[in-house]
């Protein structure tokens, strides 16, 4: 039997499952993430977190979808790790490098700055990624933005009337965006922004630290709201501060909700 702990943690409802393998050594496969993120047969989680060592940084964070799928960056995964560690942090990810400091009831991270180049994106091909000439229904001429992570950001009039369930995942599995993208929809709200995300490979969840960096920075840039704004989403509220040329910072909470025991060979 290959048993192991892992930790339950969230940022504003965006959950995850958390193994150290550096004291809890276990191979991932893709198959074996899905079968543990899946909330009815496994554990359950939006996203899957594998801690190694790092030569670089004080901890190296991996991070796997609910469908498997290994990305490059989380913003509220970073932060529940700067949590679970206690201590100011430099954590290493395939998206960079992000400096956590940490408090008892808020986590502020730095994290490198964001890339427009379409090339960045990755976009299929050029084009204008501050207004992309392409439309899906009511959601037309997005923002691309790369936070670490490729995010395409909507300002509409009110949120809740787009049908995000239809439309996030013909966006996410355009060809536009060769590595997939998750989708922002937001709104300006008395100097703050209200936003909802489809985030690749897992659907809409109740927040998306890195969707709420990459929407600020639109809105920014657009001139729709001063730095630093208040990001609402349905699981609560984050701070981003970006000034054009720096680094992206983000403010908010990580809950720790229970550590537990498993055996891995169960999870194929």
């Amino acid at each position: 039997m290959a048993r192991g702990n892992f930790h339950k943690m969230h940022g504003l409802g965006n959950d995850f499952i958390i193994i150290d393998t550096r004291t809890s050594p276990v191979e991932m496969t893709t198959a074996r993430a899905r079968a543990l993120a899946d909330r009815k047969t496994g554990i359950g989680c939006d996203q899957l977190i594998l801690l190694e060592p790092s030569d670089v940084a004080t901890v190296r964070m991996r991070i796997f979808n609910q469908d498997g799928s290994e990305v490059e960056s989380c913003g509220n995964a970073t932060r529940c790790v700067v949590s679970l560690l206690g201590q100011d942090a430099t954590i290493e990810t395939d998206g960079g490098k992000i400096d956590g400091a940490y408090h008892e009831n808020s986590i502020t991270l730095q994290m490198p700055p964001p890339r427009f180049d379409w090339q960045d994106i990755p976009l299929a091909f050029a084009m204008d990624s501050a207004a992309m000439p392409m439309a899906w229904d009511e959601l037309a001429n997005p923002m691309a933005v790369n936070v670490g992570n490729p995010h395409a950001i909507f300002f509409v009039e009110d949120i809740d009337a787009i049908d995000l369930l239809n439309l996030g995942p013909q966006i996410e599995h355009d060809a536009a965006f060769p590595e997939r993208v998750n989708v922002n929809v937001a709104s300006v709200r008395d100097g703050a922004l209200l936003l909802r995300v489809w985030e690749r490979g897992v659907g809409e969840t109740r927040a998306c630290g890195t969707g709420a960096c990459a929407t600020a920075i639109a809105a920014i840039r657009q001139g729709k709201v001063a730095s630093p704004v208040t990001v609402n989403q349905a699981g609560g509220s984050l701070t981003i501060g970006w000034e054009p040329g720096g680094l992206i910072e983000m403010t908010g909470g990580a809950t720790y909700v229970f550590m537990g025991e498993v055996d891995w060979d169960d999870f194929g």
